[in-house]
């Protein structure tokens, strides 16, 4: 009887620090209770919703699968399992819960409704658009329908249809989180960025602490060339969470793009210290480095793009091949041909015809020494390309260094034909140019020296 009592109480204390938002406190109060009596569902269902809350989806699908199995009748545990799987990035075992949900309560529209997002984040739309109809079915006017949907269409690209899904959404239920957001995002996808800046405003007004809000419209003015707004929208984030990286590398980009190098790098410095896999800001701090052109910032970016190519090695997977033609290109810039190269071949393993990664393998064999692979790549990027002008460029350059005059010449003059004005271009015109007058002056020379010799043998003798 007392450890039943003591249970209830650790439960009655656990209800009130969830609602005061200390949300270790109350999961401790709880596995207290349920330590003495775990045989009740609705505990294990309060713990779920205090680890959702502390957003520890795995733990809390884990807390509702195990009130399901104490209550196999319920849906709302069936349901929160799937909503948990899905936030911690299971959309496929999300399924199976949302249909034991549907199973138990046919009429539950949510169990529809989550499915839209569950199939639209594994690429399945015409299935998320199949549950958008059958929740219809049940609730005609279901605002989480229609930004689910929304989601899906912008996924596709389908802009103006998922504008107007958003626009539905916030006429049925003005007041539902984020979708003054979502909106806002998809009219900054279409060019409006006023229309969008003011509807960040709006959910800001709704929320004034939402930290997503505030980095979104920060970006979003960063791209209207509102830098002094831009800076205040990141500050403010910091004000409310000090820890916040994406403040501090949305702060270092404004004031790289700003020109002050150092505050961008203090940032950036913050960022790393805060995630040290934090994507993209060890190759943003490198870049910095390298644009300051001293042996010890070319040692430290040196040292910072190695670390992103251990990474790569290690889990190839994790960069985009947007990622690894930075770090290519940036690995080239600061004198690592051998290691550009072997990033580049890893690019293009994944994206054969990218002109630009291939390009730049080119360049990293012609900086190795490679001649040959390195005209091999760029006779490889002319064939996808060739109206490419760098390459041109470094293919006619190469001809020119092996004695190949007449194929530079011809390069050269298909590059100006695309490229009049090209510095570098003009200047290896200028190049060719004197290199075919000094040959010319000096067979003209050869010529006249052969006539004299002619003319000296041919005088009368005195």
């Amino acid at each position: 009887m007392s450890d039943w009592l003591d249970a209830e109480q650790h439960v009655e204390r656990a209800h009130e620090l969830y609602e005061a938002g200390r949300w270790a406190e109350a999961e401790n109060e709880l596995r207290e209770a349920l330590a003495r009596n775990p045989y009740q569902p609705e505990w294990h269902f309060n713990l779920g919703l205090t680890l959702e809350a502390a957003a520890r989806y795995r733990e809390a699908a884990k807390a509702f699968t195990d009130s399901f199995e104490l209550s196999p009748e319920d849906p709302q545990a069936a349901l929160m399992a799937g909503i948990s799987l899905l936030r911690a990035d299971q959309p496929e075992r999300s399924l199976d819960w949302f249909e034991r949900a549907e199973q138990l309560s046919p009429s539950l529209a949510a169990s529809f409704v989550h499915r839209i997002e569950a199939f639209a984040r594994m690429g399945k739309h015409e299935q998320a658009e199949v549950m958008f109809y059958m929740a219809q079915q049940l609730e005609p006017e279901n605002a989480e329908a229609y930004a689910a949907l929304a989601d899906s269409l912008l996924d596709r690209n389908l802009l103006d249809k998922a504008v107007w899904c958003l626009r539905e959404a916030a006429r049925l239920d003005p007041l539902l989180p984020g979708v003054q957001s979502r909106l806002a995002e998809a009219y900054a996808q279409t060019g409006r960025h006023e229309r969008a800046r003011q509807l960040f405003l709006r959910e800001l007004r709704q929320n004034p602490g939402d930290l997503d809000t505030l980095l979104d419209l920060g970006c979003l003015l960063v791209d209207m060339n509102r830098h002094a707004e831009a800076g205040e929208k990141f500050r403010r984030v910091l004000e409310i969470e000090p820890d916040n990286a994406d403040a501090h590398f949305y702060l270092a980009d404004l004031a790289d793009r700003q020109g002050v190098a150092q505050e961008a790098e203090v940032h950036l410095g913050v960022v790393l210290r805060l995630d040290r896999e934090y994507p993209g800001a060890r190759r943003r701090l490198a870049s910095i480095k390298l644009s300051n052109g001293d042996g010890a910032s070319l040692d430290a970016a040196r040292t910072l793009l190695r670390q992103d190519l251990m990474d790569t090695r290690r889990d190839p997977t994790s960069f985009e091949p947007a990622d690894l033609l930075d770090l290519g290109s940036l690995l080239l810039d600061a004198g690592l041909p051998v290691d550009a190269a072997s990033v580049l071949r890893m690019l293009l393993t994944r994206r054969r015809n990218d002109v630009r990664g291939r390009h730049l393998l080119s360049v990293a064999y012609f900086e190795m020494g490679r001649r040959d692979l390195g005209m091999r790549e760029a006779r490889r990027v002319l064939r996808l390309d060739p109206r490419y002008v760098p390459t041109i460029h470094n293919l006619a350059l190469a001809h020119f260094d092996e004695g190949q005059w007449l194929r530079a010449r011809s390069l050269v003059r298909r590059a100006r034909l695309i490229d009049p004005d090209d510095a570098s271009l003009r200047r290896l015109h200028i190049q060719l140019a004197m290199h075919a007058a000094r040959r010319a002056g000096v067979t003209c020379w050869r010529w006249l020296v052969r006539r004299r010799d002619r003319w000296v043998s041919v005088a009368p003798q005195a």
